[in-house]
């Protein structure tokens, strides 16, 4: 099953898991310090909360969260077909999590990943990857 995940910047995260928590009616999947992440079943969507206080947008990037590795190369394949610029990250850790992925920006600067989890992480890596404005943290 594939999703679309939102990844959002919060300047409490407290606050925003009580309120996304009463709004989809489930809670975190996932919670670190600074970080949630909410698999939703209906609508099916991955909502992941980054405390990222004075960001510019509420925005961080957006995504489609795929079963496995084989897909998140083809999609890179596909994306690569059409002539769009793509960046891939293998093992990559992310938003507490060991990940595969590839990056790629929407006409107006939006950017996307389509990712698959290999695996959790403890901690949350500060690796530069594709995002707002250029290379920014990983989530």
């Amino acid at each position: 099953m594939s999703r679309v995940q939102l990844a959002l910047n919060v300047t409490d995260i407290d606050v925003a898991v009580d309120f996304y928590s009463k709004l989809f009616a489930t809670e975190p999947a996932k919670r670190r310090p600074g970080y949630a992440n909410f698999a939703i079943t209906e609508p099916p969507l991955k909502l992941v909360l980054i405390e990222k206080a004075g960001a510019t947008s509420a925005l961080n990037h957006l995504g489609v969260e795929v079963e496995s590795p084989d897909d998140v190369a083809a999609a890179q394949r596909r994306l690569s077909a059409h002539g769009l610029g793509t960046t891939v990250e293998d093992e990559v850790a992310c938003c507490y999590a060991v990940q595969d992925k590839v990056w790629v920006d929407s006409p107006d600067g939006s950017p996307w990943e389509i990712y698959t989890v290999l695996a959790d992480a403890d901690a949350e890596a500060d690796t530069d990857v594709h995002g707002e404005g250029g290379l920014t943290t990983c989530c």
